[in-house]
């Protein structure tokens, strides 16, 4: 078991390296590669001015924007990823997702209100963050409380639960929208998602998100594993059962309301990534939580990167992005399954 995590970890971390790197290196600037590692290179050790090739202008780019920027697609990656692999080992279901209880849509709704009434600057930047992130975390124990029942949370009423309260919630929104003349698209940015305009306050934000989220579903792994098998086994095998439900889903969903809360609504990470990894590295969560982290990172970069270099000046908003390189992929993955299931049948 050790022998596979570290090499499915130190490949997976080798390619979150390079993928970095990549990144880092190209923008609308027309900043030169050169330049661009001279630049980190000089932050990072210090040294003389002399005999440099960049301007303030340059420098301000390259450590304010673009390494802030990679930064922040890395961590909402690996947030929406972590959070995906919460939900589809409470749920036993590799088709759920982080906003299967309806956290998208919540956060939308308290985003979607401050920037229709003008209250986006009400305290600064993290007016609409804040909110979202609010109406996120209120939605999903409003999903919770629908749910119980006197022997607890049944997974198929909280799943219809979080079904019926997005599309309250949906509703809401698209009422919003309408509603909204001047400000239409606003909204509708932040609704399918982009890192763009964030700074480093927001990469600093998710940096605590990440680091309790990520040992917390790590440590019940296993209780994850034998939860496979159904609820009444595992009771039986000494798990408690309900305490881990709630505990994974309230940590999955406080990783997905910090995550939209920063980058707006973008999907299929939390889909495809602990779907992909499952099929490489195989069911085992004790692989599956950490691997999730950084392949999510991994690819919220590369979409990150694709969409504002696409068309660049233009950028394209990055939910769109995944979505167009998220849907055909999962679609693939589920053929590939189901080709796998007939030829053992």
């Amino acid at each position: 078991m050790k022998r596979k995590m570290f090499s499915y970890g130190g490949a997976a971390l080798l390619l979150l390296a390079v993928s970095m790197l990549v990144s880092l290196s190209i923008g609308s600037a027309g900043i030169l590669l050169k330049d661009v590692w001279g630049i980190l290179l000089h932050q990072l050790i210090g040294g003389s001015d002399a005999g440099q090739t960049w301007s303030a202008g340059d420098v301000a780019v390259v450590t304010q924007v673009r390494l802030s920027r990679v930064l922040l697609a890395v961590l909402v990656g690996a947030c929406l990823a972590l959070a995906g692999a919460g939900f589809q080992g409470v749920l036993r279901n590799p088709l759920a997702e982080p906003y299967t209880l309806g956290v998208a849509s919540g956060s939308s709704v308290g985003a979607a209100y401050m920037i229709l009434f003008g209250y986006q600057t009400l305290i600064g930047m993290w007016t609409i963050p804040a909110v979202a992130f609010a109406t996120g975390v209120v939605t999903l124990f409003g999903v919770i409380w629908l749910s119980r029942g006197r022997s607890g949370m049944q997974l198929e009423t909280l799943i219809l639960s979080g079904v019926i309260v997005q599309s309250f919630l949906g509703a809401f929104v698209s009422l919003m929208v309408s509603m909204s003349n001047s400000v239409v698209n606003q909204i509708l940015f932040w609704l399918m998602g982009s890192l763009a305009l964030k700074s480093w306050g927001h990469v600093y934000v998710l940096i605590p998100f990440l680091l309790i989220g990520l040992p917390l579903l790590f440590a019940y792994a296993n209780p994850l594993n034998l939860m496979v098998f159904g609820e009444r086994h595992a009771s039986h095998l000494g798990i408690r059962v309900e305490r881990t439900k709630l505990i994974v889903l309230i940590g999955s969903t406080l990783l997905t309301a910090a995550a939209v809360s920063v980058s707006g609504v973008v999907g299929f990470v939390g889909l495809v990534i602990p779907h992909l990894i499952r099929l490489i590295a195989g069911p085992d969560y004790r692989l599956l939580i950490p691997l999730s982290a950084i392949g999510g990172g991994i690819f919220m970069l590369w979409a990150d990167t694709i969409a504002r270099m696409a068309f660049s000046p233009k950028e394209i908003p990055l939910g769109v992005v995944t979505a167009l390189i998220g849907a055909p992929f999962f679609a693939y993955l589920l053929y590939r399954s189901k080709r796998s299931q007939e030829e053992m049948a």
